[in-house]
């Protein structure tokens, strides 16, 4: 549970990553995954074992065309909070957002999964609730709007009205198909504020029409 991780000294100094590419796990924040390839089935008996604690990370490169992608510099632990074999040999898992961290050296290791040594010390206000100060709810929505109607998506709009800030902020920026840079982007903001500015200024300009386009 989050409480096992209240300050720095609770958490490890190392971790086993997933790099996975577009995905985005945000402290605070559940992430489903289903996991399936027989090396992130080694590290989740691994992890089952001990804290629970995984990394999500993004690479860099595409893990298409290269074996072992670098990695992004900056990723964020999740703590496993439930999970389900099925029967064809998958995990299905819920990652609970717990902190971010700054990747300081990838570990040499005989698992067939990648580990780093993590710095969280930038990265401590991820352990406190974030102070959500003047959060521009109606600006948010009209970007959002504008967003899904270009797209022609629907959007639970009763829950989205009802729901807290960092909640909604974090649930958009995660579930939004935005390119893994604009991912990283949201990862990467050094505060609340800026958080809801970059998700904001990223559904604006998706929402723009392009050059020569009529509105």
């Amino acid at each position: 549970m989050r409480r096992r991780f209240l300050t720095l000294s609770d958490l490890p100094q190392t971790l086993p990553v997933f790099p996975l590419t577009g995905v985005l796990l945000l402290p605070r924040s559940a992430l489903p995954l289903n996991i399936y390839e027989p090396r992130y089935l080694e590290m989740i008996d691994d992890v089952l074992s001990g804290n629970r604690l995984i990394g999500m990370i993004q690479p860099t490169e595409s893990e298409e065309t290269v074996l072992r992608p670098k990695l992004s510099q900056i990723g964020c632990a999740g703590r496993i909070v439930s999970y389900r074999e099925t029967e064809d040999n998958r995990y299905l898992i819920t990652l609970d957002g717990i902190c971010r961290f700054r990747v300081k050296e990838e570990i040499s290791t005989l698992s067939a999964y990648r580990q780093v040594a993590c710095d969280f010390a930038p990265f401590a206000t991820d352990l406190a609730q974030s102070e959500e100060g003047d959060f521009p709810r109606e600006r948010l929505l009209q970007a959002l709007k504008d967003y899904l109607s270009r797209r022609d998506l629907k959007a639970d709009w009763k829950s989205v009205m009802s729901a807290p800030a960092e909640s909604l902020v974090n649930a958009l920026a995660m579930m939004c198909p935005f390119e893994p840079a604009e991912k990283q982007a949201l990862l990467e903001a050094p505060s609340w504020v800026e958080r809801v500015a970059t998700l904001v200024t990223l559904l604006e300009i998706a929402s723009s029409p392009g050059p020569g386009t009529l509105n």
